[in-house]
């Protein structure tokens, strides 16, 4: 009997591990918007007409984690399962040879997000050689989400949500419900997109900055739990025949005044690696006029108006303020008959109340901007065979 729980144990762990997301479709669409502030403007004009269908496949990988078994590995990397005492001095940053020390099959089990983004932000600079439309939007907004997970301290430890020290829930706390309850108090200006030489070091050393924020991501969670009552501290909801419990607003409130400027540094910080990787893809394909890809080739005068008012708004930190973010857009509210207030009691069911809770929001085009049209492309991925050519229509962007 023992024999059979062990490994259906170990699944069940490594399956909610692979369900984590970092920062919320919140978080990366807030990422990736910002990002496009952050472009030189001979990238811009092109990132900016195409920003709504960018930030909507922000959240792809995530989206497609129940049905790819693959994808759960690329958003983390468990630096402690290595080492508790300095990790990255006996990890190799080169993948091959990371093999080569710990197996390929160690590598997916305790994460690769590191060789993910490079993977990705190579993908984006063949895309730009190629002057394929479709896959510069594709990856680029696929390299936002992965740099977006680096930035993350509980995508770098085995101890992701807490679920190891009795604080299970910390993992959507830190990265979702704090960005989503004070934005409009973080910093968003962030710094100008610049090259990156090295972009294997540049990653990695996000990865330790984030890890070296564990500390403080536990510790501050345990002082505040030292003096907050559980009946206070948690909210539990019953929904599908099931009951959950999250932290409540009023510990993400005290959370907040602990660690907000660790989550605001981190998220300010994002966009600019993730608008640089941008940039290096594009000088490393090759500079390509992005112009010429662009149905009409110019911004038009709304677009350049609406651009202008985003960017000073990014510049003067009030985004979040003036609702000027597609991740706050179209976020209306459903009753959810069968939410649970605090319960008084731990050891009690709680009684069902009435509660709003928010729909994800779903970021749209602007009503002002023109479709962008794309012609037809020509396509070339490479498979295990070769490299093959496929034809897609311009209307298969959506």
């Amino acid at each position: 009997m023992k024999k059979t729980l062990l490994p259906l144990l170990l699944a069940a762990l490594m399956l909610a591990h692979g369900t984590a997301g970092a920062w919320g479709f919140f978080g990366h669409r807030t990422i990736t918007q910002v990002a496009v502030y952050e472009l030189p403007a001979a990238m811009q004009a092109f990132y900016y007409r195409h920003m709504a269908e960018l930030v909507r496949q922000s959240t792809a990988p995530d989206e497609r984690r129940n049905d790819d078994p693959t994808e759960a590995p690329k958003h983390f990397i468990d630096m402690d399962h290595y080492s508790e005492e300095n990790p990255f001095g006996k990890v190799p940053k080169q993948y091959d040879k990371a093999v080569e020390k710990f197996s390929a099959d160690t590598l997916k089990k305790y994460g690769t997000v590191p060789w993910v983004v490079l993977e990705t932000k190579d993908n984006l600079t063949e895309a730009f050689r190629q002057r394929d439309t479709l896959a510069i939007i594709k990856y680029s907004a696929e390299l936002s989400h992965y740099v977006g997970d680096a930035f993350v301290p509980l995508h770098t430890t085995i101890n992701y949500d807490g679920q190891l020290t009795d604080q299970k829930g910390l993992h959507s706390l830190w990265e979702s419900q704090l960005p989503e309850r004070f934005i409009a108090d973080y910093k968003l200006d962030g710094e100008p997109a610049k090259y990156v030489k090295n972009p294997l070091d540049a990653i990695w050393g996000v990865l330790q900055q984030s890890y070296g924020f564990l500390g403080e991501t536990f510790d501050r969670a345990t002082k505040i739990e030292k003096t907050m009552k559980p009946d206070v501290r948690f909210t539990f909801s019953h929904r599908y025949g099931k009951t959950t419990r999250r932290y409540s607003d009023a510990f993400a409130d005290a959370y907040e005044k602990e660690v907000g400027g660790m989550v605001d540094f981190r998220l300010k910080g994002a966009p600019t690696m993730v608008s640089s990787l941008w940039l290096t893809a594009w000088e490393d394909g090759g500079k390509p006029n992005l112009n010429e890809l662009m149905h009409p080739p110019k911004l038009t005068k709304e677009e350049k108006e609406k651009l202008a008012t985003e960017l000073t708004a990014w510049k003067k930190n009030t985004l979040a303020q003036d609702q000027l973010l597609l991740a706050q857009q179209k976020a209306k509210k459903v009753e959810v008959v069968d939410e649970i207030k605090p319960a008084k009691d731990m050891g009690q069911a709680p009684t069902a109340v009435r509660e709003t809770v928010p729909v994800e929001p779903v970021p749209a085009p602007a009503v002002d901007s023109p479709t962008p049209k794309i012609d037809k492309l020509k396509v070339k991925s490479k498979t295990a065979t070769g490299t093959e050519k496929i034809k897609q229509k311009g209307d298969e962007l959506k």
